[in-house]
């Protein structure tokens, strides 16, 4: 049987990274058979529903190159791919498993609900409902229908024995049926619940696969039920461990963790994304941590999925977007990075030479699009400011003063303002004053530029500016 899987989004805004990371393990499981990759758009909670949030489902999914076989924007044979156009679909089988028995008309209003879980609370115990309207007669159940009465369609659960879940990553579960609640399939609007939907919708799209978080093993157990009451073939599981936030807690687009658009916005690449989040919980069987799409969906194996949960660390998220940036061509580089620059500058005054001199001396410091923004905003600067370490360090040595009187002399006769004769002054200064190592680089940095560390040297004088770089070199020699 060829491998189909899902990935089920809710539009709801945009995709947080703990959901990415559940359809990257789909989208893997799917091509390293060869297999389909389905879209399909959850919206049976229409309160929830954000416009133009399908649409951000489409963007992100382009934006990590995953080709989408069917779904609503490439119709294959088993659509509608939106579950809100498949409503009839589920009334049919709701009200299939009520001539079956495995499911039956509640007629319950919100306030006789509201009363049972008032008394399981004074009880300290969780509310199930109490199944009340399970064993109505056939009478009184046509007697309410054709009164018009709503109604919900709830599942009809054991109470007694254990329900077998098979899982690829955690192996054998059984979950205990007396804490299986009946469960609402089909709502009074019409409207599916998210269980039920997913159930016949994986069955009717020939799913074989399915990837959910491991919070909702429990709930497989009344999937497995529906499988088998309708007599259907049961999916391969894959649960996966949650992905943490900073704080411990679990991600969330509700607690406003971050998204991907959040991410691609301040300028993580999506390949570096993706191959970050896979690592959060999968683990390769050698040390390799840098990976092509090609490359993981070659390596992909699901059983090395952990049972642990993952921690989200914006550290080694920066640590893999920088392998990305600094492997990139210069010419892709800087259509990348130019825009943060722009968006954050007035550049008007500034060659293309510069600009681009200037990205591509940062190209190896940073981490992010929009951290280059922070990283030069002190050559826009006109009053800068040296810290305390600074200072500190410009008195540490008697040789500083000699230094820089010798870099100020070498640098006044540079007729050709360029990397090469600023690092040739850089050398006769290292000779003239018989300094090395920070003795000589951090001196002449720190009175040029204010800062302790940066970037090549040469490079960062060039971007100062010769005009700039004589008067703060006078400055310091006037002042010390």
């Amino acid at each position: 049987m060829a491998v189909r899987t899902r990935f089920a989004p809710s539009p709801t805004g945009y995709m947080h990274i703990g959901n990415l990371r559940t359809a990257i393990f789909e989208y893997l499981v799917a091509k390293k058979d060869n297999g389909d990759f389905i879209l399909r758009i959850e919206d049976t909670d229409q309160n929830r529903k954000v416009d133009g949030a399908i649409d951000f489902i489409y963007k992100t999914l382009e934006l990590c190159h995953f080709k989408i076989d069917e779904g609503p924007n490439n119709p294959g044979k088993v659509g509608p791919y939106i579950q809100s156009e498949r409503k009839a679909i589920y009334k049919e089988y709701a009200e299939k498993l009520v001539s079956m028995g495995a499911a039956y008309y509640c007629f319950c209003t919100e306030e006789e609900l509201d009363r049972q879980r008032k008394v399981a609370e004074s009880r300290r115990i969780p509310f199930m409902y109490n199944g009340k309207c399970s064993i109505l007669t056939e009478e009184e159940i046509k007697e309410k229908l054709d009164s018009g009465i709503p109604y919900v369609i709830r599942q009809k659960m054991p109470k007694n024995g254990v329900t077998i879940v098979n899982d690829l990553v955690y192996g054998k579960i059984k979950i205990d049926n007396s804490i299986l609640e009946d469960q609402i399939l089909l709502k009074s609007d019409g409207f599916p619940t998210y269980n039920f939907a997913n159930v016949v919708d994986d069955h009717l799209m020939g799913i074989t696969h399915v990837i959910r978080g491991h919070e909702y093993l429990d709930q497989t157990a009344k999937y497995n039920l529906l499988y088998q009451a309708f007599g259907w073939q049961e999916p391969t599981y894959i649960h996966v461990a949650m992905v943490l936030g900073e704080d411990g807690n679990k991600l969330s687009k509700r607690n406003g963790d971050a998204s991907f658009m959040d991410l691609y916005n301040q300028g993580y690449l999506p390949e570096a994304i993706v191959n970050y989040l896979v690592l959060l919980g999968w683990s390769p069987n050698s040390n390799q941590e840098i990976f092509s799409m090609e490359e993981l969906i070659q390596a992909f194996d699901p059983t090395r999925i952990s049972k642990s949960n993952s921690q989200y660390d914006v550290k080694k998220l920066n640590w893999v977007n920088a392998h990305y940036i600094k492997n990139m061509d210069d010419e892709k580089y800087l259509e990348y990075i130019k825009p943060f620059l722009t968006n954050a500058y007035d550049l008007s005054n500034k060659t293309d030479e510069w600009i681009n001199k200037l990205l591509l001396t940062y190209k190896s410091h940073i981490s992010y699009g929009k951290e280059i923004e922070y990283e030069v905003k002190w050559l826009f600067t006109e009053e800068l400011e040296m810290d305390q370490e600074c200072k500190d360090f410009m008195l540490s040595d008697d040789s500083i003063k000699n230094t820089l009187k010798i870099f100020l002399d070498e640098i006044k006769n540079i007729n050709n303002w360029d990397s090469t004769e600023i690092n040739n002054c850089i050398n006769i200064t290292k000779e003239k004053a018989q300094v090395k190592g920070k003795l000589l680089f951090m001196p002449i940095r720190i009175a040029c530029t204010h800062q302790m560390h940066g970037p090549e040297l040469a490079d960062t004088l060039y971007l100062v500016g010769k005009e700039k770089i004589l008067k703060r070199l006078e400055d310091y020699n006037e002042n010390i």
